[in-house]
């Protein structure tokens, strides 16, 4: 299985960027846990990090992938580009946070992306990531 893992804005200076909430791990060491738990596995991960939602959007219509997982970052709240971009790529995605959304400021519990999504990770700090990995090859080998 070929798992693309998108990261939205800001989420490039994780390990850096407000530490108390998303903690000190980077998202270089993110995504190689990630790309390392596939490969465990018997899969690929291909990690892609931009701010800019059109360059989210032009990775996912390469289509060279068979799963997704996503932090959308702020995208979360506002971008159905990006949701209409999930539907349209016809793949299980798995939406993720590190922090818990649903106990933040009102205007971060609403996530637009969520209807586009196959499932969300909440909540689990980077950790999350692993999961999500582990679920969409769980789901590919119809054991979850």
């Amino acid at each position: 299985m070929r798992i693309l893992l998108l990261n939205g804005p800001n989420l490039g200076r994780l390990g850096l960027r407000q530490p108390q909430i998303y903690g000190s791990t980077t998202l270089a060491q993110v995504e190689q846990a990630a790309r390392e738990r596939a490969e465990t596995r018997g899969s690929t991960l291909d990690a892609f990090q931009s701010n800019h939602e059109g360059a989210l959007i032009d990775r996912l219509e390469q289509r060279d992938y068979d799963a997704v997982v996503i932090n959308p970052g702020a995208f979360t709240h506002y971008s159905y580009a990006l949701h209409d971009a999930l539907v349209a790529a016809e793949r299980p995605v798995i939406e993720i946070h590190i922090s818990d959304i649903h106990a933040r400021e009102p205007w971060r519990r609403v996530s637009v992306i969520t209807p586009a999504v196959t499932d969300t990770i909440i909540g689990k700090g980077w950790q999350g990531y692993l999961e999500a990995v582990d679920r969409l090859i769980d789901l590919a080998e119809g054991t979850s």
